[in-house]
């Protein structure tokens, strides 16, 4: 069993090459493609993988996982049902953080920016990309609401597969993608003696600004 000491000792140099100003596209959503593709390459475990942080109403953050499905100098764009928590925290303050993680090639994107939901014809295209049985997911679950058990999650996935059984799978009214429009983008390339390279980059105008942060 894991101690308090035991975590204390949980550590790892970090045998990076380093990340200089010269090595940065002049504008974030380039120079995540750029990392994008070098996490696909260095076989990342689900690397669009994206951690979206909200806050309540109380002030409270939230925080989950989600999957990042589409990105480009609009923003960077997931979805979820309408009804969930994130999505009734983005309704009252739309503004959001972001945050991917790729642990095998020891790199981070952090995002902070403004959500809003995407068209319906967008949210329809996506839709009809999925697997059928993820179409049928997303009309089962109320999403972030209390349930008494799995089975009923099992049993209305049942009666929603038979009744479309005999066509397509419409999208629901209460389940769509949300983009969050960046205002800064960071990232992050760890280092030996955790004097780890960061750049920053903040809107300003119509282009952008990077600056270099202290580990």
């Amino acid at each position: 069993m894991t101690t308090p000491t035991d975590l204390a000792n949980l550590r790892r140099d970090y045998r990076t090459r380093p990340l200089e100003r010269s090595d940065l596209a002049a504008d974030p959503v380039t120079q995540f493609q750029q990392w994008f593709t070098e996490a696909l390459d260095a076989n990342v475990l689900d690397p669009n993988a994206m951690g979206v942080a909200t806050v309540g109403p109380d002030g409270q953050p939230s925080l989950r996982m989600v999957l990042l499905k589409h990105f480009d100098a609009q923003g960077f764009v997931f979805y979820t049902n309408h009804d969930s928590r994130k999505a009734r925290e983005m309704a009252g303050n739309h503004r959001v953080a972001l945050l991917l993680y790729w642990a095998e090639i020891s790199r981070q994107v952090r995002i902070t920016g403004t959500a809003t939901r995407v068209p319906a014809a967008e949210s329809l295209r996506y839709f009809l990309s999925r697997p059928r049985d993820s179409q049928i997911g997303a009309w089962v679950s109320e999403q972030s609401r209390v349930i008494e058990g799995r089975q009923l999650l099992e049993a209305k996935f049942a009666e929603i597969k038979g009744r479309f059984a005999a066509g397509d799978v419409p999208l629901p009214s209460f389940w769509g993608g949300y983009r969050v429009a960046m205002d800064t983008v960071e990232f992050w390339q760890a280092r030996e003696n955790r004097l780890h390279d960061r750049f920053l980059y903040s809107r300003e105008g119509a282009g952008w600004t990077i600056e270099r942060l202290a580990p």
